[in-house]
């Protein structure tokens, strides 16, 4: 029996590569809204927490020119950037394998729930979860916290055991958010967190088939 009654998986930096197209649309936003756009390496710093709170604590924007912000990025995303992505090498397998092995699976990300359906149906990989949890499209359910507690009601709903979840993430917030809930993390080093945010993670893996032992052993 594997460790973990469930499993929850973020969705940016850690099944796909979607920096591209966020990049390119907080740079269009950035641009439409008249303001100097920032280094990509900045720009990176933007993808994986909620949106909305990028845009105050990275941008220094006020709730109201969040809101702006976000509407304009919302329209430009879904045109031309959602399927900006790559997935990981070696992840798809790793979703299979979870399925295979009957343990149920959770999308858990801070991404909307639409666009990120949309990428997991383009990447042909909604197939391999049971439930798809991420912020509402509103943004107002967008802290990985509240997304985590979201994704344990909706598996408990569907009579999933919850007793020992596990989240898989590649950022701080992944880490903290799911700690509220005594979730612990698996953090991957593939996706866009530094170093100092494995801080907290029960493990820390390279690589897809790494993972895939920490999970399912």
């Amino acid at each position: 029996m594997p460790e973990f009654s469930c499993i929850l998986f973020d969705l940016d930096g850690t099944i796909v590569d979607s920096a591209p197209g966020i990049t390119a649309t907080l740079a269009f936003t950035f641009e439409k809204l008249g303001l100097p756009i920032p280094s990509p390496a900045e720009l990176v710093a933007y993808v994986g927490p909620p949106i909305l709170d990028s845009f105050r604590d990275l941008a220094g924007f006020s709730p109201e020119q969040s809101r702006h912000a976000l509407d304009i990025y919302r329209v430009e995303y879904l045109r031309t950037g959602v399927f900006n992505a790559t997935v990981y090498p070696g992840v798809a397998d790793v979703l299979k394998r979870i399925r295979e092995h009957d343990v149920p699976l959770s999308l858990a990300t801070s991404k909307p729930e639409t666009p990120a359906t949309l990428v997991l149906e383009h990447y042909d990989l909604l197939k391999y979860f049971d439930v798809i949890t991420g912020a509402s499209d509103d943004e107002k359910r967008s802290a990985k916290a509240d997304v985590v507690a979201e994704a344990l009601r909706r598996l408990a709903e569907r009579d999933v055991d919850i007793s020992r979840p596990v989240l898989v993430g590649d950022r701080s917030h992944d880490v903290h958010g799911a700690a509220e809930h005594d979730v612990p993390t698996v953090f991957v080093r593939w996706g866009y967190g530094s170093p100092a945010e494995e801080v907290g993670a029960i493990a820390v893996v390279d690589d897809a088939a790494e993972l895939t032992r920490v999970l399912l052993a």
